[in-house]
C-alpha cells in the first residue's frame, strides 16, 4: 500500500531505457533529470536498475542527495543489476506488480527515451488514466525528437477512431529537462 501523498515527498515516476541508446543526449537528459529531481526535493520512483538510462537517472539523483525509490521484479534483479543502495528498494514477483507499485507511489509520470519496456509502462499509465484509475499527468521528454514518431502514431490512432482526443490531452510533451522542471513545478503547485 503506498504512503499517502501528504506523508511523502512529491514523487516522480521515471520510465526510461535499460540501455543508453545511440544518442549521447539521452544519457545527458537522464542525468539532468535525476539531478533536477533531487535538487527540487522530489523523490525519484523508477525501475531500480543500475544499467542504461535507469542507472544514470538514479546515480545522478543520489549524487545530488535525492530520495530514490526503486521497484524491480525478482527475475530482473541480475539482468538489470538491481540497485540495492537506493533509499527504498522493493522486489516484486511480476512485471505487472512492479508497474503498479511504481505508479501508485508517484504523483506524476515522466517518460525519457527507452524501448519496448518504456512504451509498455507509458501506455499502461495512459490506459489507466483513460479508465479513470488515476489522474496523474504523463510528461514525455522528447529529447532530440526521439518520441516524435510515437506521438504521430498516437495522433493517427485518434484520427482513425481508435482513441478519443483525451488520450493526447493526457500527454504533455517537453523537449528539455528545464522544460520538464517547469511542467512538474506547475503540476505540483496546482
Amino acid at each position: 500500500m503506498p504512503a499517502p501523498a501528504s506523508l511523502r515527498p512529491y514523487s516522480v515516476c521515471v520510465y526510461c531505457g535499460s540501455r543508453d541508446g545511440a544518442d549521447p543526449a539521452f544519457g545527458a537528459a537522464a542525468e539532468a533529470t535525476g539531478e533536477m529531481l533531487a535538487q527540487s526535493g522530489w523523490r525519484l520512483v523508477y525501475g531500480a536498475g543500475d544499467v542504461g538510462l535507469m542507472g544514470r537517472v538514479a546515480r545522478s539523483a543520489q549524487v545530488a542527495g535525492g530520495d530514490t525509490f526503486g521497484v524491480i521484479p525478482e527475475h530482473l534483479v541480475k539482468w538489470e543489476v538491481g540497485k540495492t543502495d537506493l533509499t527504498s528498494f522493493v522486489i516484486t514477483e511480476t512485471m505487472h506488480e512492479r508497474k503498479k507499485v511504481m505508479l501508485m507511489n508517484a504523483d506524476a509520470v515522466v517518460v525519457l527515451p527507452g524501448g519496448a519496456g518504456s512504451m509498455d509502462e507509458m501506455f499502461e499509465a495512459l490506459t489507466w488514466r483513460q479508465l479513470e484509475l488515476h489522474s496523474k499527468p504523463v510528461f514525455v521528454v522528447n529529447t532530440n525528437g526521439y518520441w516524435t514518431p510515437l506521438l504521430a502514431l498516437i495522433d493517427h490512432m485518434i484520427a482513425q477512431g481508435f482513441a478519443g482526443s483525451d488520450l493526447r490531452e493526457f500527454i504533455t510533451v517537453v523537449d528539455t529537462v528545464p522544460d520538464l522542471h517547469r511542467a512538474l513545478s506547475a503540476h505540483k503547485a496546482a
